[in-house]
C-alpha cells in the first residue's frame, strides 16, 4: 500500500521529465519494460521507509544528483544484510561512507566481492535504521539517486525512492538483443575508457558509485538523446571453452554437477554480489570451444533462450529416489557470436539510427554489399522495435489487471463501511 500511494508521485515524474536532462534519464528509466518488475518491491512491510517529497513541484524539477553503492552479507536466514553503503555527490565528493552492522546472523561475508570480514565490523554501531535517516535527509528535497542495478541496493536498503537513475538501463548493446543490460564493468570500458576494477579485485562502493556518477554524467553531456550503443567485444576463446551452470539448488554439489552434465571438464564457482542464497551458479570449464559445445549438445533438456539471446537448456535431473531438481546450462554468447564485429573504439554515436536518406547515398555500383548490409541493419533494427512494442503492449495489459483489481477491492470494501453506519 506505501508503494501503491507513491504511484501518483511516479506519474507526474512520467508528465513533467523534460525539463531537464536529468530528468529524462528520470523517465527514460521509470519507461523501462524491466521497471516494473525489478522496482516492485513485494516485501514493503516493517523495516521499510519511502521517500516522501517534501514539496512535490519543487522536487520534480530538482536536478541534484547522487549516486549510491551498497555492499551485502548473507544471513542464516536466508536473506541478505547490508553491510557498506556510500555516497558521492556530482562532484564526486564523499557524502556518506560507512560500515553497517547487520541485525541477523551472518552466514556469509562473501570478503572475497565485498572485502569485509568479520573483524571489519569491531566496534562498528551503525545500523539499517541509521542509514535510512540519512538518505532520507539526502533524498526528501527531490534528489534524483543514481546507480547501477540499484533496484538491488533499494532492497537491500529497504528503501523506496521513485526519483531514480539507473544506469543499466539507460545505455543498449549494438549488437545484442534490446533488453540486454550491460555490467557496469562493461560500461566503463565502453564508455569512460576503463575497468572498474581490475580483475579478481573485490568490490569497491566509493569506486562504483562514482563509476556509476561519471557514466550519467557522459550521457548528459554527450547528449541524452543521442544514443550511445555499446559494440561488444568478441568473446575469448577461453571463455567460449566454459558453460554457465545457473539456478544450482545449494543441495547440489559439485560431485553432483559432473553427472548432471556430460564430457571431461573442472567446476568453478561464480562469484555474485547477491550471494548464493536458495540457489548458485558454477562455470563448468573444458579444454577448449569444441569440448563444451558437444557438451551442450549431449545434454538432455529443454532448450530455450536466456534474455541476452544465449542458448540454454532447463536440465531436470534425479538426486534420489524420490527427490528431483533442476538447473539451466548456458553458452557464453549467442549461437551467431561469429558474427560481432570487434572494434578498439568502445560505443558509437547513433545520431541517426533511422535517417536512411544521409546513411544511403551510396554510388550502388562500387558498394553493393554496404547497401546490402544496410537493408540487413535495418531489417533488424525494425524487428528490434517490433519485439520491444510488443513487450510494453503485455506490461501495459498487466498493469490494466491489476488496476483494475485495486479498484474492485476498494468497491467491494465501500459498501461495507456503509452498512455499518446505518446499522449504528
Amino acid at each position: 500500500m506505501q508503494q501503491h500511494s507513491n504511484r501518483e508521485i511516479l506519474e507526474q515524474l512520467k508528465d513533467k521529465s523534460y525539463d531537464s536532462p536529468e530528468q529524462r534519464l528520470v523517465q527514460e528509466t521509470l519507461q523501462n519494460p524491466s521497471y516494473t518488475f525489478d522496482y516492485s518491491f513485494k516485501s514493503l512491510n516493517e523495516g521499510w521507509e519511502v521517500i516522501n517529497l517534501e514539496d512535490i513541484n519543487k522536487a520534480i524539477k530538482y536536478t541534484s544528483m547522487v549516486a549510491i553503492d551498497c555492499e551485502m552479507v548473507s544471513c542464516e536466514d536466508g536473506t541478505e544484510a547490508l553491510v557498506e553503503v556510500c555516497v558521492v555527490d556530482r562532484n564526486l565528493e564523499v557524502k556518506l561512507h560507512e560500515r553497517v552492522k547487520p541485525s541477523k546472523a551472518i552466514a556469509d561475508y562473501r570478503t572475497d566481492i565485498t572485502g569485509v570480514s568479520s573483524k571489519d565490523l569491531d566496534g562498528v554501531t551503525f545500523s539499517l535504521a541509521d542509514i535510512q535517516e540519512s538518505m532520507k535527509k539526502l533524498l526528501s528535497d527531490g534528489t534524483i539517486l543514481v546507480g547501477h542495478g540499484l533496484y538491488n541496493d533499494l532492497r537491500v536498503l529497504k528503501l523506496d525512492h521513485v526519483k531514480v537513475i539507473d544506469t543499466s538501463y539507460i545505455f543498449q548493446s549494438l549488437d545484442g538483443p534490446i533488453h540486454k543490460r550491460p555490467s557496469l564493468s562493461s560500461l566503463c570500458k565502453a564508455v569512460l575508457g576503463y575497468d572498474v576494477r581490475e580483475k579478481g579485485a573485490t568490490h569497491s562502493c566509493v569506486d562504483d558509485a562514482r563509476a556509476a556518477m561519471k557514466l550519467v554524467i557522459a550521457k548528459i553531456e554527450h547528449g541524452v538523446d543521442r544514443a550511445i550503443h555499446l559494440i561488444e567485444e568478441p568473446i575469448p576463446e577461453s571463455e567460449m571453452a566454459k558453460l554457465l551452470l545457473h539456478g544450482i539448488p545449494t543441495s547440489v554439489n559439485s560431485e553432483e554437477l559432473h553427472n548432471v552434465l556430460p564430457g571431461d571438464f573442472t567446476i568453478e564457482l561464480k562469484n555474485s554480489k547477491k550471494g548464493r542464497g536458495e540457489k548458485y551458479s558454477a562455470f563448468a570449464i573444458f579444454k577448449n570451444p569444441q569440448e563444451a559445445l558437444q557438451a551442450y549438445e549431449n545434454v538432455q533438456g529443454y532448450q530455450e533462450k536466456d534474455t541476452a539471446n544465449r542458448p540454454q537448456k532447463l536440465v531436470k535431473f534425479k538426486l534420489s529416489a524420490d527427490k528431483t531438481a533442476s538447473l539451466y546450462v548456458r553458452k557464453m554468447a549467442p549461437d551467431d557470436n561469429h558474427n560481432q564485429i570487434p572494434s578498439k573504439r568502445g560505443l558509437q554515436v547513433d545520431d541517426d539510427a533511422f535517417d536512411v536518406s544521409k546513411k544511403a547515398k551510396i554510388d550502388p555500383e562500387s558498394n553493393e554489399c554496404d547497401i546490402d548490409a544496410l537493408k540487413n541493419e535495418i531489417e533488424a533494427l525494425r524487428q528490434q522495435l517490433k519485439e520491444k512494442d510488443m513487450l510494453i503492449e503485455s506490461l501495459l495489459k498487466q498493469l490494466k489487471q491489476k488496476d483494475f483489481g485495486i479498484h474492485k477491492v476498494h468497491n467491494k470494501r465501500v459498501p461495507q463501511k456503509k452498512r455499518k453506519r446505518m446499522m449504528r
